[in-house]
């Protein structure tokens, strides 16, 4: 049988003893720069290769080409025309990303980058579905 005056010791300890839970919600969280949350796309630095696609363990990105490209350039006299640079859009269901970071560590061009943000929760699925254009 446990003595009162031991359980009182322990209690008195613990009531002055620094707290162990955060004040979330409204104290904002502290996240360390090597945080893999929701990943961001830059669409000028895409090239199209859809490596990202086939990295992704859980198929949650897409790579459409964009319904606005760039005009091409004027061509100089004498010279070979040069088909402008294709624009791509990302869509990318977060709903399904299991934040691994495949598709950021596989782009040749750096256009997938892994963001600190974490705060992704929503009530409506249609919103955890991202169009970067």
């Amino acid at each position: 049988m446990k003595k009162p005056g031991r359980v009182l010791g322990e209690m008195l300890e613990n009531l002055f003893a620094k707290k162990a839970t955060s004040n979330y919600p409204f104290t904002k969280a502290v996240v360390d720069a090597r945080y893999r949350g929701r990943i961001a796309f830059e669409s000028d630095k895409c090239i199209g290769c859809k490596m990202c696609v086939r990295a992704c363990p859980s198929k949650a990105i897409e790579i459409p080409l964009s319904a606005e490209q760039p005009a091409a350039a004027p061509i100089p006299e004498g010279s070979a025309p040069v088909p402008a640079k294709k624009k791509f859009d990302c869509i990318m269901s977060l709903d399904r990303c299991i934040y691994c970071s495949q598709c950021v560590d596989v782009c040749p061009k750096k256009a997938l980058i892994s963001t600190t943000d974490f705060e992704l929760a929503h009530t409506d699925r249609k919103l955890l579905r991202l169009h970067y254009k």
